[in-house]
């Protein structure tokens, strides 16, 4: 018995296999259509589950937690990298905090850094990411070779000069070199000794940080020049800091045994700044709370950027696999109309309806499985080009691994099997129906109207999802449209732009000045370029550099807090970039550090503070309490408005100073835009060389036009943009192949019908005109049924578009056309072949 089963098996495997040989189209575009869906939801989940989901990759990584000290009042310097700006702290409070808490196993600090770093003669800019002593210890993260960093490694400032490599950096940028461990190499001059490296896997306690190497907070002096004094500075926030909860231990529990020692901290911190005013101190002490996060995910820069924009394509790409398994569920019912003969025959003969059923399911499997593993082999192509663009060329910003997540493999490979099996049960419908003479009479494909109907309401659900993403995508274009055509307040063009980092080459606050202006003069005369402009601030890079101010004779409102952008520029700045001064003057070469302070204004800034451009001329202003200091700079100028932070960013009330009265200018990156008369690209190597013979020890980032920098600050919206774009073009095509399978499927059971119409005189024309009247009506109703939800929709996607509504009319305009385009042309083949009917062979069929 069990040897007959397992026969019948194999029979009806190599039937099924046999018939889907017979019908190559048919199964091609079953199996094609599964995989597509599949290959990019599996992508795209992956990517969701490591940016939103994924917990770190260390010990208990539940019990992991995120500090983040609210009060909007304070008094000092702060340093964001991203993220909220209460989840920073100053290295005084995290080691109060640390040694007095009794809520936590251990509270670690960590806060990144870039470097030169020299391997065998080789200097180069090196991520790096300075942490307290008990990091790895408190992370429970494991070493792959040597060891990690403990508490002894974090002693006196300056006196443990080791690192720990990251594995990928060891492996893929130092050949995997055996020996490593032991060895010295040079951060910013100083001789550091590899003491270990990190497990694979393990990137940061921060996500989407991928630091080639760590080092001890101690080393603070020789990782960042000039900073020592961070680690007294109460006034200084520039840490974040994450623990470890004990065992059993809520958030809540937790936020609550530290409250009263925040408390404490703060009221000491208050003392020492000071008398200060009612207001200040009900911000400061009396609002101010310690909250304790869920930190299993790790601390993040850059995760809420991505939230969102992940979420919306992981939706349509949710909406893709639908429509695939909806497609594939059109196929099959068309399928199994052109087979009812046949198994009616087979019953007809003495075949049991389980016998037929099982085949049927044998076949359904088989392109699921088809379909399946064609999409999960699709899948990690997919996922590889994602994490490519996601990281862009040369960068790591984002810690994505292409190596895919076996849960969302089997849920998807599962989703395939379970659509296949259950829709090919189809024709089995039919053997219910106990004229099996007339069906045995019917040469055409005939079937219930209750399936044709199916048929007909699965096509509307295929065009009404594919209008949705066709809505979604035409935003993102539109939306991509709007931000090329923005106008940045400069010119662009011939712009070659690139930062260097004195200070890691050993060059001391004095020295700086003399080198800016001795790097201005070098590049100015190289052949070719035309200006030179100097800065502290890169552009479209995100970055800002804030500080409060006080004007005289401005009275800020009670709930204002003057913090406005600050840069420091060389006086060729404005006219290199070419931004339009409005009033008063420009920086000279004579505004130096002995010279009276003068700054200039944007025009944001002087419509604020003094109601028009021409009356911020003469003003004077000082940084900092004016109880406490002097109004000693004045306001020579005014310039346009011009974006710097990112193409999306309004722009904020901005103070220019020039380099040589920065008092800042030590410790800040330089950037160089040169403007170049031929084009940008023609002048790097250039460039290189003059820097080279300049100072071969100056590492400086990579060098790019601006085009490409404002390439790179639109990355994330290309990518959106790219896929929403790619799934609204396969939805559309999936719905085409639906639409013209129902199509078909009809005009070959109005076989007769179209022959006597033929007969009695119809043109070749009105026939096909039925047929076209058809699809149309079937892609009117569909779209009728998605533009409202599209518009529903798409105002879920309105932080996502820049300078588009949601109900923007070319976008539906355009997706509407599209739309019956495609349902035209899947109607063009059942049409003709409609207009091409034999009125004799049809009619023959009785």
């Amino acid at each position: 018995m069990q040897f007959s089963w397992l026969q019948n098996v194999a029979q009806d495997t190599q039937y099924g296999a046999r018939q889907l040989l017979r019908s190559p189209g048919f199964a091609l575009t079953a199996i094609l259509t599964l995989a597509l869906g599949i290959g990019a939801n599996t992508a795209i989940f992956s990517l969701l589950d490591q940016a939103l989901l994924r917990s770190l990759p260390v010990r208990d990584p539940q019990q992991l937690v995120v500090l983040e000290g609210t009060g909007k009042a304070w008094e000092g310097h702060s340093s964001s990298h991203g993220g909220d700006q209460e989840a920073y702290f100053s290295y005084p409070m995290y080691s109060d905090l640390r040694d007095q808490n009794k809520a936590f196993q251990g509270l670690i600090a960590t806060s990144p850094s870039e470097l030169s770093m020299t391997w065998h003669n080789a200097a180069e800019i090196a991520s790096s990411e300075i942490v307290s002593g008990n990091y790895f210890t408190v992370l429970g993260a494991q070493a792959y070779k040597g060891r990690l960093l403990t508490q002894s490694d974090d002693g006196a400032p300056g006196a443990n000069p080791v690192a720990v490599l990251s594995y990928d950096f060891w492996k893929n940028h130092l050949g995997a070199e055996t020996n490593i461990v032991g060895q010295s190499l040079a951060l910013n001059g100083h001789p550091f000794e590899v003491i270990g490296i990190a497990a694979p896997g393990f990137h940061s306690a921060v996500w989407g940080e991928t630091p080639k190497l760590f080092v001890p907070m101690s080393m603070l002096e020789q990782v960042i020049p000039g900073q020592d004094k961070r680690l007294s500075n109460h006034k200084d926030r520039w840490l974040n800091i994450l623990g470890r909860l004990h065992e059993g231990e809520s958030t809540e529990q937790a936020q609550a045994a530290m409250a009263p020692l925040w408390h404490a901290l703060r009221a000491e911190e208050l003392k020492a700044l000071g008398h200060e005013p009612p207001r200040f101190v009900l911000e400061f002490l009396t609002n101010s709370r310690m909250l304790v996060l869920p930190g299993a995910r790790g601390f993040s820069y850059s995760r809420d950027d991505l939230q969102e924009p992940l979420l919306v394509v992981m939706g349509m790409a949710i909406l893709v696999l639908l429509i695939s398994s909806v497609n594939v569920a059109s196929l099959l019912l068309v399928r199994s109309a052109g087979r009812v003969r046949e198994f009616s025959l087979r019953v007809a003969l003495g075949a049991r309806n389980g016998r037929i059923v099982g085949q049927l399911l044998l076949e359904g499997l088989m392109i699921g499985v088809l379909g399946g593993t064609v999409g999960l082999l699709l899948a990690p192509i997919a996922l590889r080009v994602l994490v490519h663009r996601l990281s862009g060329p040369g960068d790591s910003s984002y810690s994505f691994s292409s190596a895919l997540d076996t849960r969302t493999l089997l849920f998807n490979f599962g989703a395939a099997v379970v659509v296949s099996l259950c829709f090919s049960l189809a024709p089995a419908l039919q053997l219910r129906r106990p004229e099996l003479t007339t069906t045995l009479r019917e040469s055409s494909s005939t079937g219930s109207g209750g399936l044709l109907s199916l048929r007909r309401v699965i096509v509307c659900l295929q065009i009404g999802l594919s209008v949705l993403l066709l809505v979604a995508s035409g935003l993102f274009v539109r939306t991509m449209q709007k931000l090329r055509a923005v106008d940045v307040g400069f010119n662009t063009n011939h712009i070659v732009g690139f930062g260097i980092r004195p200070n890691l080459a050993g060059y001391t606050p004095e020295k700086i000045p003399a080198l800016q202006q001795h790097i201005v003069d070098t590049l100015s005369a190289i052949p070719g370029i035309e200006g030179v402009a100097a800065t502290d601030d890169s552009l479209f890079t995100g970055s800002t550099h804030g500080g409060n101010i006080s004007i005289d004779g401005y009275t800020p409102a009670p709930d204002e807090d003057i913090d406005i952008e600050k840069t420091a520029i060389n006086p060729a700045f404005f006219s290199t970039m070419q931004v339009p001064l409005l009033a008063g003057r420009t920086f000279s070469e004579t505004d130096g550090e002995t010279s009276p302070k003068v700054a200039i204004v944007n025009e944001s800034f002087a419509r604020h503070f003094f109601g028009s451009v021409r009356n911020a001329l003469g003003h004077h202003l000082v940084e900092g309490d004016p109880t406490k200091l002097v109004f000693d700079t004045e306001v020579i100028g005014v310039v346009r408005d011009y974006k710097h932070t990112g193409i999306r960013d309004l722009p904020e009330p901005t103070l220019y100073r020039p380099l040589k009265q920065s008092p800042t200018q030590a410790v800040r990156e330089t950037y160089l835009y040169l403007r170049t008369a031929t084009a940008p690209a023609d002048s790097f190597q250039a460039i290189r060389h003059a820097m080279q013979q300049l100072d071969p020890t100056l590492a400086f980032d990579t060098m790019n036009t601006m085009d490409q920098q404002i390439d790179e600050a639109l990355r994330d919206d290309s990518i959106v943009t790219l896929l929403a774009v790619s799934f609204g073009v396969l939805a559309t095509l999936l719905a085409g192949v639906g639409l013209y399978g129902v199509l078909a499927y009809s005009t070959a059971q109005r076989t007769k019908e179209i022959g006597i119409r033929i007969a009695l005189g119809s043109s070749r024309l009105a026939i096909s005109r039925i047929v076209l009247i058809d699809v149309l009506r079937l892609a009117g109703v569909g779209i009728a049924i998605a533009l409202p939800l599209a518009y529903g929709l798409s105002h879920l996607l309105r932080s996502q578009l820049f300078g588009v509504s949601p109900a923007d009319p070319v976008t539906l305009a355009t997706t509407i056309l599209l739309v019956a385009g495609v349902a035209l042309v899947a109607a063009l083949l059942p049409a003709y072949r409609a207009s091409s009917t034999n009125p004799m062979d049809a009619l023959h069929t009785e």
